[in-house]
């Protein structure tokens, strides 16, 4: 099929992720649908493309069939990203998960079989992993440690049932810690990312998890967005791919670039202490790599950096009030499974 008779579908299209990803298929000069509900999703991210005759932004919910009908008409490819991505609300409200990243899921699959798409790719988490060795592969053992982990496996799970029993053409993607301009910063405690650039902004010292020599694989949203595409086009189907950069980064170091003084703040349990993807799948299958450097995301994210300045600002305080449950949850996990 040329590209020229493509039709995308990206849900959460408002969102960080989605967002660039709707500008990048834009650029290819393939038509693109953005469905987003704007709980998360922001109508201005999308301003570089709301103008274009290839765009079309339609709100609706993910949990609502009727919804999601409106946007199928002619669509060829559909890539996930709806649904609720912080990590720290999902103890204290699970089923709110559950209902939208796995029925919210299933429901937007349903409808993919019922018009006989061509391609639906799934937008996964890394955290399905826990703490897990790494480099860390796409055969590594499940190790769920909470709510927002539980949720985002069990649509993968869907999803790539779903190829089974009905061959749908699924394939799903395990993103591990994206950033970049968008990074989602609303009213939720989430990306660290997020969280400094607001605090630096502010002239408040950043708030270090720990020690701050966890390592986390950063990989720019830019690439994410180049990664999802070259998936949804992809002839291969039931696959899973680590999306990630394949480099470490501790929190010291993005501390250091974002600049600023610091703070330290308790080590979170059933976090784990390095996230690292190993990559080889991805580049091999589908000839992916990273492109952007983590230097070169940052700078570009700090040249923009008042962008934030609309965000929450997060304090050692207001994060010790808000991680309450978190801490009670895994902290009693943790202890029991050390017996």
């Amino acid at each position: 099929m040329g590209l020229n008779n493509l039709k995308f579908l990206v849900t959460g299209g408002a969102g960080f992720i989605g967002s660039h990803t709707c500008e990048l298929l834009v650029s290819q000069e393939i038509p693109v649908i953005a469905f987003d509900n704007l709980s998360c999703g922001r109508l201005e991210n999308l301003a570089a493309v709301t103008k274009s005759s290839l765009f079309e932004f339609i709100e609706g919910d993910i949990r609502n069939e009727v919804d999601i009908e409106k946007c199928f008409p002619g669509v060829t490819h559909v890539i996930h990203f709806a649904g609720i991505g912080e990590i720290v609300p999902s103890i204290d409200n699970p089923l709110n998960y559950l209902e939208t990243n796995v029925l919210g899921t299933a429901k937007v699959l349903e409808v993919s079989r019922k018009h006989g798409i061509e391609s639906f790719v799934y937008a996964a988490s890394s955290s399905c992993y826990g703490l897990a060795k790494t480099p860390t592969s796409e055969d590594a053992p499940i190790d769920l440690r909470h709510p927002y982990a539980v949720s985002k496996y069990l649509g993968e799970t869907i999803a790539l049932q779903w190829g089974e029993i009905y061959g749908l053409p699924v394939k799903s993607v395990r993103i591990f810690n994206a950033y970049g301009r968008r990074v989602r910063t609303n009213g939720s405690y989430g990306a660290v990312m997020g969280v400094f650039l607001k605090q630096r902004i502010e002239n408040q010292p950043l708030t270090i998890v720990g020690d701050g020599e966890q390592v986390r694989d950063y990989v720019h949203v830019s690439d994410v967005a180049n990664a999802f595409i070259k998936a949804s086009l992809s002839p291969m189907n039931g696959r899973i791919w680590n999306l990630g950069s394949g480099i470490g980064v501790t929190i010291n170091e993005l501390a250091k670039i974002i600049g600023g003084d610091t703070v330290h703040i308790p080590d979170r349990p059933g976090e784990p202490r390095i996230t690292l993807a190993n990559i080889a799948r991805i580049a091999l299958e589908i000839d992916w790599s990273p492109k952007i450097t983590f230097e070169q995301g940052v700078k570009d994210i700090l040249d923009n950096i008042q962008e934030w300045k609309g965000a929450p600002l997060w304090t050692a305080s207001s994060i010790a009030k808000v991680t309450e449950s978190w801490f009670a949850a895994l902290g009693e996990r943790n202890l029991r499974s050390s017996e």
